[in-house]
């Protein structure tokens, strides 16, 4: 049985199955007879995409465009496997991850790095390279017409640097990919829900605040989260975000993580930081469990940024 679930707008959000249910999603749009994918998960997560599919009665032909936010292996590491199964569909994607669409070997060496070889091939499996003549480059503020629907693509460096969102006017909604952070479903109702996500290497404090101002200026009613879907009323949440992030950099200059133990003493404050306010129990063991794996990976890319910043 297929695990999604129904948005408004002819939106679907699709369970990646990435992990563990709930933690990442993939987008389908649906107009009239044409249907863009955006976030692909993982080669893994095919298998919910083509039951979804099959439940809607929507056939493979009808798939006209694969959009994955960025060419982190849980946002396009699937790519390759899609476009196998979507053959008339084309790869949209930002300017400078086209290359790791087509020749993904980088892109693997450096998830590889990160995780290790095991957990990489027990996480994303084989990664399809995909040919060059399918790959659609969008520039900053590109428009594509999914029939009647128009996608707006707009350049959101901060998380990545290669890292577009997508405006879908129709819904008044912005697909975030990772450059709005991330609010599982248990964070949702907190006042400081919505967490920046920055894993190694590219974090860039200014430019992530520029980027969450260019979202805003479409003035959206929703944001598509991938970590993990819809999210409502985003300004109310504007200040609170930026604020964290301003925490965040102060969280580096108090620890200065110099080498591998000052990214583990800044772990833990940034745990601790994460977890102020709720109280002690179940429900906060549960909470930092669900957050492990983000606070380690945002405390590697806070400590890489600073190093980085510290050397000029």
């Amino acid at each position: 049985m297929a695990t999604y679930s129904a948005l408004s707008q002819g939106i679907y959000c699709i369970d990646a199955h990435y992990v563990q249910p709930g933690v990442a999603s993939i987008y389908l749009l649906q107009e009239a007879d044409e249907v863009a994918i955006i976030e692909t998960g993982t080669c893994h997560s095919l298998k919910n995409v083509l039951a979804t599919m099959a439940e809607l009665g929507i056939d493979h032909s009808q798939v006209r465009y694969v959009i994955p936010t960025h060419v982190h292996l849980d946002h396009a590491g699937g790519a390759g496997a899609m476009m196998q199964q979507f053959e008339q569909a084309s790869l949209v994607i930002h300017p400078r991850g086209a290359r790791h669409m087509t020749d993904p070997r980088k892109l693997i060496e450096g998830t590889v790095a990160v995780y290790g070889q095991a957990k990489f091939e027990r996480l994303y499996g084989h990664i399809e390279a995909i040919p060059e003549e399918r790959v659609v480059v969008a520039q900053d503020l590109d428009c594509h017409s999914l029939h009647s629907r128009e996608l707006v693509f707009i350049d959101t460096p901060g998380h990545a640097r290669h890292h577009f969102c997508v405006y879908d006017a129709a819904s008044s909604g912005v697909f975030t990919g990772d450059t709005f952070g991330l609010s599982y479903d248990e964070m949702k109702l907190m006042p400081r829900g919505l967490l920046p996500s920055c894993p190694p290497t590219q974090f860039d404090p200014p430019a992530l605040r520029e980027s969450i101002n260019r979202i805003m200026s479409f003035r959206p009613d929703r944001l598509y989260l991938t970590h993990y879907g819809e999210y409502r009323n985003p300004a109310a949440q504007v200040t609170n975000f930026n604020r964290w992030i301003d925490q965040y950099v102060e969280l580096c200059n108090r620890t200065e993580p110099a080498d591998q133990a000052g990214d583990e003493a800044l772990e833990n404050a940034l745990m601790q930081t994460v977890l102020d306010g709720i109280p002690a129990g179940d429900a906060r063991d549960r909470f930092a469990q669900l957050m492990q794996t983000d606070v380690r990976l945002n405390a590697q890319g806070l400590g890489h940024w600073w190093r980085q910043n510290r050397d000029g």
